[in-house]
């Protein structure tokens, strides 16, 4: 189990009974749902460090295509800031299109050696697929959710966050030095990964086979963090679902929980954003879209106080809108930290409406 706070105990206590998420809908004095929207997401902005305007062109490049059940793969590499180029897997149904599309985000799971191969079937990569294979059989039931998606009919993209496949692959106890040396280089490794995303998004959104208007993000454990993140920072995308990740911060910071051990909590702490926004309140910014949750009601990462916190958090703001019938909220008893077959035909069949 993992160690509480590494300080006086007294001082975690007191720095926890200190927030009081001001800028949260409902506290903020601001009572106009787009005014507070704005203010929201110009707060997130300012305090995720890495700047937003890059103009860097996308150029995409694109490479090993090939013939898969009902749809066409292909590696695309893509510059999603000046900084870099990234590969990622890109899929796309057989027909005439324009088709709805998914950017679909991977998971952190403190492995690194594979990173859009979780999600999707690496077919360029015999060396690669013995990992993901056994990832797959893990956490989704032996499935490829990417190639699931594009059977379906979604244009898929799916590319390597920075530490993971093509980007990697890093050691766990690297992590924490990548984040300080990106914050003493006046960055944020949790920015970067949301700049990314919200590239991403625009990326796929501006394709001549997506339907811009029918883009969703979809993502498991930190890729579910990464899923209401990017439609809550941007109108990219349409909705999002995300599975296994969603608490209340104060109910996340307990003894035990993994986020006390820095390292992984690096890629999703935005220094400073709990003195303004619980977790629920950034995810709020997305709203009146629809957002789905899905948590394991046995899952050891988030307790129950803190899924049930969040949940009526978003519940209520969602409500506040009247568009509560645009948000849908499942804990699954029995379930652990996984995105089995079950919840997955739940997701299909919800982004199949919403979509």
């Amino acid at each position: 189990m993992t160690a509480p706070f590494p300080g006086p105990p007294g001082l975690h206590r007191a720095l926890k009974d200190d927030l009081r998420f001001p800028l949260a809908w409902g506290t903020s004095p601001i009572r106009d749902f787009p005014a507070w929207r704005r203010a929201a997401r110009a707060k997130v902005e300012e305090l995720l460090v890495v700047p937003r305007q890059d103009d860097t062109p996308h150029a995409p490049e694109f490479t090993h295509r090939a013939e898969a059940d009902g749809f066409t793969r292909e590696l695309v590499t893509v510059s999603l800031t000046r900084y870099a180029r990234v590969r990622g897997a890109l899929l796309t149904p057989r027909g005439p299109g324009p088709f709805p599309a998914v950017l679909l985000l991977h998971d952190h799971g403190s492995r690194f050696d594979i990173g859009k191969e979780k999600a999707v079937r690496p077919w360029y990569d015999d060396t690669r697929l013995a990992s993901a294979e056994e990832w797959a059989a893990r956490h989704f039931d032996g499935r490829f959710v990417g190639d699931e998606l594009a059977r379906r009919g979604h244009v898929v993209l799916c590319l390597d966050a920075l530490g993971w496949g093509d980007r990697g692959p890093l050691a766990y106890e690297q992590q924490q030095a990548l984040a300080s040396n990106l914050l003493n280089l006046g960055s944020s490794l949790a920015g970067l990964h949301a700049r990314e995303d919200q590239r991403a998004a625009a990326f796929l959104a501006g394709l001549d086979r997506v339907d811009a208007r029918r883009v969703a993000a979809l993502g498991f454990s930190m890729g579910g963090y990464r899923a209401w993140q990017v439609a809550a920072l941007g109108d990219d995308v349409a909705a999002a679902a995300s599975v296994c990740w969603m608490t209340g911060l104060k109910e996340m910071m307990v003894p035990g929980n993994n986020t006390l051990r820095g390292q992984s909590a690096f890629h999703m702490l935005h220094p400073g954003l709990a003195r303004y926004l619980d977790i629920p309140d950034v995810a709020s910014i997305a709203a009146p879209r629809p957002m789905l949750f899905f948590h394991g009601g046995r899952d050891a990462l988030f307790p129950a106080d803190g899924v049930r916190a969040a949940y009526d958090r978003l519940r209520a703001v969602w409500n506040s809108c009247g568009a509560g019938e645009r948000l849908r909220l499942k804990v699954w008893p029995g379930t652990g930290h996984v995105f089995d077959a079950a919840m997955q035909e739940e997701v299909h069949a919800w982004l199949g409406s919403v979509l």
